[in-house]
């Protein structure tokens, strides 16, 4: 059901203003093998590391659950939340809880360093888990690094998470910003040679890696204007005046859902029409016509949010909720309508189940008593894909996390693949190229294996 961005936040408010903390049944540990805290498959459960009991498992994140970036970010963490119930209720992690607490940040890196501080000197958290935003999580990278707590999955695809060398508590989860702009630029490269190219970004380290990524595809000529934003500046009639201006045919914007539909609607204040070709983070159909109807009605006027996302190129890394037959999604809709009925099935509901999927998958192969190490030592040596459709980068000395995505459309309401998957590197010269190898099924359990 589609709900408007400011019926999603205030029924969050009550939810998760505070914290979520997450508990279920704990039952008998599996059997499994994992990093140095695993020697017996039926060792006793300890307190092997901060953060772990003999019977839980504690971990943090921050999140905007008010704020700029909450519309739609804000089902993020009660989606993992409700992943982590589903896992606890069928025995843990080798019999352990899963109890996660999420401090509200409000996208503002002042409040992100208070919060993840409380998390982990006074929380008491094993790792920070899924931490969102780009500007945000880099107030705190470095103090994670320092005190050697895991800093996994971070909600951004910055390229700066995969530095292994200064930061190897840090890894990546999704997409990277500079591969998904090889893969969105080479799409346009193909598809609309020729005409003139617009760049609409966030000025930071996200849209910085997103334009590097276009600009080691799309020739320089076609592109015709450049124009960041500040987030917290809502005022961007000057920049969509200066890329009609340009002539842009073709609008590429890595934004924040917000920011993409005050591009939208400003867009179409000025009777200016390009095709839009948006980064996953920003293009979630549910939430973008949501926040398309709330933000116009505050102006006064009446609009159709699924008629203005209508006909949106996007990509996607996770399969199309579209796809009723493939069994991840039809895993998100079991945990969705068991544990979380009251937010709309979408994008940022699937990816907090995905990442918190990807989360179990490393803490059971850590081990049955991990310490804070095990957890990363485990990623460092790989993990499946799971419900990502193309592999992980990671290793020991590679941070990032998803290699590639598909290309898509948003059709009435969503994703409608326009090809197969497509993987990249980082660097100005890796090919684009297809990705052939099947998608594995999820397992019938809906857990991982240990």
């Amino acid at each position: 059901m589609k709900r408007s961005s400011r019926a999603r936040v205030a029924a969050l408010a009550g939810l998760t203003a505070a914290a979520v903390v997450v508990a279920g049944c704990s039952s008998g540990g599996s059997s499994g093998s994992g990093g140095s805290g695993s020697s017996s498959s039926s060792s006793k459960l300890t307190a092997s590391a901060p953060g772990i009991t003999a019977t839980t498992i504690t971990i943090g994140s921050h999140q905007p659950l008010t704020g700029v970036a909450a519309p739609g970010y804000d089902e993020i963490s009660p989606a993992s939340n409700a992943y982590f119930q589903y896992v606890n209720s069928h025995g843990g992690i080798y019999g352990r809880k899963i109890v996660y607490k999420v401090l509200n940040d409000q996208y503002d890196p002042t409040i992100t360093a208070t919060d993840v501080h409380q998390l982990v000197l006074q929380d008491n958290v094993y790792a920070i888990f899924n931490g969102l935003g780009t500007p945000t999580h880099l107030a705190v990278v470095k103090y994670l690094n320092s005190s050697k707590v895991p800093d996994v999955f971070v909600a951004s695809g910055c390229e700066c998470w995969n530095a292994t060398s200064t930061e190897p508590e840090t890894t990546g989860w999704q997409l990277d910003y500079v591969r998904e702009g090889k893969i969105l630029g080479n799409y346009i490269k193909q598809h609309f040679a020729g005409k003139k190219i617009g760049y609409f970004y966030q000025d930071d380290e996200f849209g910085q890696d997103g334009v590097k990524g276009l600009d080691d595809e799309i020739p320089k000529a076609d592109v015709v204007a450049r124009q960041s934003y500040n987030p917290t500046v809502t005022n961007v009639a000057p920049q969509v005046t200066a890329l009609k201006a340009a002539g842009a045919q073709v609008v590429v914007s890595f934004s924040v859902p917000a920011f993409t539909a005050l591009l939208r609607l400003n867009s179409l204040k000025l009777n200016f029409n390009p095709q839009l070709v948006v980064s996953d983070v920003g293009s979630d159909p549910i939430t973008l016509a949501g926040l398309l109807e709330s933000f116009a009605k505050q102006g006064g006027a009446t609009v159709s949010g699924n008629q203005l996302t209508q006909g949106i190129i996007t990509d996607g890394y996770l399969p199309s909720l579209g796809s009723a037959s493939n069994s991840w999604i039809q895993l998100f809709t079991k945990i969705h309508s068991t544990y979380l009925s009251k937010l709309p099935l979408d994008g940022n509901v699937a990816f907090g189940i995905a990442v918190a999927y990807t989360f179990v998958q490393a803490m059971f192969k850590a081990g049955r008593n991990p310490t804070r190490q095990d957890l990363i030592n485990a990623i460092n040596s790989g993990l499946p894909a799971g419900p990502s459709v193309a592999p992980y980068a990671f290793s020991a000395s590679n941070h990032d996390g998803i290699t590639g995505a598909y290309m898509a459309v948003v059709k009435n309401g969503a994703l409608t693949p326009l090809g197969p998957v497509q993987v990249t590197d980082t660097s100005a010269g890796g090919a684009v190229t297809t990705y052939s190898t099947s998608q594995q099924a999820a397992p019938a359990s809906g857990i991982p294996s240990p």
